[in-house]
């Protein structure tokens, strides 16, 4: 299955919906405007749309997957995650950035036992703009 964002007016993301492959491979291929303008006339834009971005679920192209809120960079030909906080800043990798590193902890490389990594044990607060650790 294929993915398509569906832009506004300033390039975020306000939808995006699935596609079927053999569309896009029978309009332009992959990753082309003519399979963005096909999927368009099979899906019309909703009223704040204003174009289609393919976009991959498994983070093959366009740096991500496109989620709601997101910001397509056409320039770049990226999706960028909205930025979580005013404080932070893209960098060099279009990742936000908080101003001041996460401290590191012991279990920053631990997994669970279904492989995935440990929560966090520091939340951002704006407000302060220091990172504060969790209650536990």
């Amino acid at each position: 299955m294929a993915h398509f964002a569906e832009l506004d007016e300033n390039n975020i993301v306000i939808k995006v919906h699935v596609a079927c492959n053999i569309d896009i491979q029978n309009n332009g291929g992959e990753l082309s405007e003519q399979a963005a303008q096909h999927f368009s006339t099979i899906t019309p834009l909703s009223q704040n749309g204003v174009k289609y971005v393919q976009t991959s679920i498994n983070d093959n192209f366009r740096k991500k997957y496109a989620y709601l809120g997101d910001y397509y960079d056409s320039i770049k030909d990226k999706f960028i995650c909205k930025q979580p906080y005013p404080s932070w800043t893209l960098d060099s990798n279009d990742d936000w950035q908080a101003p001041i590193a996460r401290p590191v902890t012991y279990l920053d490389n631990i997994l669970d036992s279904e492989n995935n990594l440990c929560p966090d044990l520091y939340d951002w607060n704006e407000e302060s703009k220091t990172w504060q650790k969790r209650p536990v």
